[in-house]
């Protein structure tokens, strides 16, 4: 199995946290439900598949993001992220200066999607903005080149936006 994938997702889910709380040396869970894990890996396997699916990766990702722990309940994954990772990710894996930006911005119960949508004219790749009726967010927005190949989706609720980001095919599984 190619777990190059999953790794890439864990390591910007923590830089990500990290640009929202500050770098700290911490245990990290992340969870995965299995679809989401389908996706990364392009595989149809139910939880318990997926389990031993997912056996490999602690070998694999071991020297850069320690030993990572894997369980499950039902469908979906927890991973078990030692400190070595928040460390690991904090040392080595290059700032993502958009996000900080993002979530700088977000931060702030003064900011408007008006805004949010100029952060994403200002960067150097193109973007498209979609509006969403009916669902969780009110507002989509994805780069259509470049490498960040997330799908940010924002929701303005009145007084505060929030944002989730999801990659293409978890994006598309939402059914927005």
């Amino acid at each position: 199995m190619d777990y190059q994938a999953l790794e890439e997702h864990i390591k910007d889910s923590v830089m990500e946290e990290q640009a929202k709380l500050g770098f700290r040396k911490e245990v990290i869970r992340l969870y995965y439900p299995v679809g989401m894990l389908n996706n990364l890996f392009g595989t149809a396997c139910d939880a318990e598949e997926m389990q031993q699916a997912l056996a490999g990766f602690t070998d694999f990702a071991k020297e850069r993001l320690g030993e990572v722990t894997i369980t499950h309940k039902k469908d979906r994954f927890c991973l078990l992220l030692p400190e070595e990772t928040s460390i690991y990710v904090h040392e080595h894996k290059k700032e993502n200066e958009f996000i900080h930006q993002l979530v700088k911005l977000i931060a702030s119960h003064e900011t408007d999607m008006e805004q949010v949508k100029k952060l994403f004219e200002q960067q150097p790749f193109p973007s498209v903005v979609e509006q969403t009726t009916g669902g969780e967010f009110d507002t989509v927005i994805h780069f259509t080149q470049g490498d960040d190949r997330y799908y940010y989706c924002f929701k303005d609720e009145g007084f505060h936006i929030t944002y989730h980001r999801f990659l293409p095919a978890d994006y598309k599984d939402l059914g927005v």
